[in-house]
C-alpha cells in the first residue's frame, strides 16, 4: 500500500502487473501511536477476513453485521457515523515496537481495510485510520486473499 499515491497493489503470482485499486488513509496521515487517528505503517499481515456472505453495502459495527444496508435515508438518520461496509479485512503488524506491542498494536488499534458509502472520495486521505475502499473493488480483493496474506504500507 502506497500512502502518498493513496493506492493498494495486489500481487498475484500468476499475473505480470499488479491489480491496484484506490483508496483512502488516515486524514492525520500517518502513524503508528494508539488514538492517534493515524495509518500505521510498516509490514502486517491480514488476521480475519469478516463478513464473507454479507450484502454489497451490509453495515458493521464491532466487526459484526448490524443487519442493516447502507442508504442515503440510512445515512441522514446516523449523519455522524463512520461507515464500515461490505467486508472488513482485520490487519496485524509483524514488527514488534511499530505496529505490534504496546501503545503501537495495529491489531488492538482495530485497523481495517474496508469498503465505504461510494459517496466518499477515494485517493485522498479521509479516514479516521483505517483504510477505506469502494465496496465493488473490496469484494474482489476479499475473494482473492485469506487470513495470513501479507501487507505492507509505506
Amino acid at each position: 500500500m502506497d500512502l502518498s499515491r493513496q493506492t493498494l497493489s495486489l500481487y498475484l503470482t500468476d499475473e505480470l502487473q499488479p491489480r491496484v485499486y484506490s483508496v483512502s488513509t488516515a486524514l492525520n496521515g500517518p502513524g503508528e501511536q494508539q488514538n492517534s487517528g493515524c495509518t500505521p505503517r510498516g509490514r502486517h499481515y491480514i488476521r480475519a477476513c469478516i463478513g464473507a456472505g454479507q450484502p454489497r453495502d451490509a453495515v458493521f459495527v464491532g466487526r459484526r453485521p448490524t443487519g442493516e444496508v447502507y442508504s442515503a435515508d440510512l445515512a441522514r438518520a446516523f449523519p455522524g457515523r463512520d461507515w464500515i461496509l461490505t467486508r472488513i479485512l482485520w490487519l496485524c503488524g509483524r514488527e514488534w515496537g511499530l505496529n505490534r506491542g504496546p501503545g503501537v498494536d495495529s491489531f488492538r488499534r482495530f485497523i481495517y481495510i474496508h469498503g465505504t458509502p461510494d459517496s466518499e472520495p477515494m485517493g485522498t486521505p479521509r479516514s479516521h485510520g483505517c483504510v477505506r475502499m469502494r465496496n465493488r473493488d473490496l469484494l474482489e480483493l476479499f475473494d482473492l486473499v485469506k487470513p495470513g496474506t501479507d501487507v505492507v504500507i509505506r
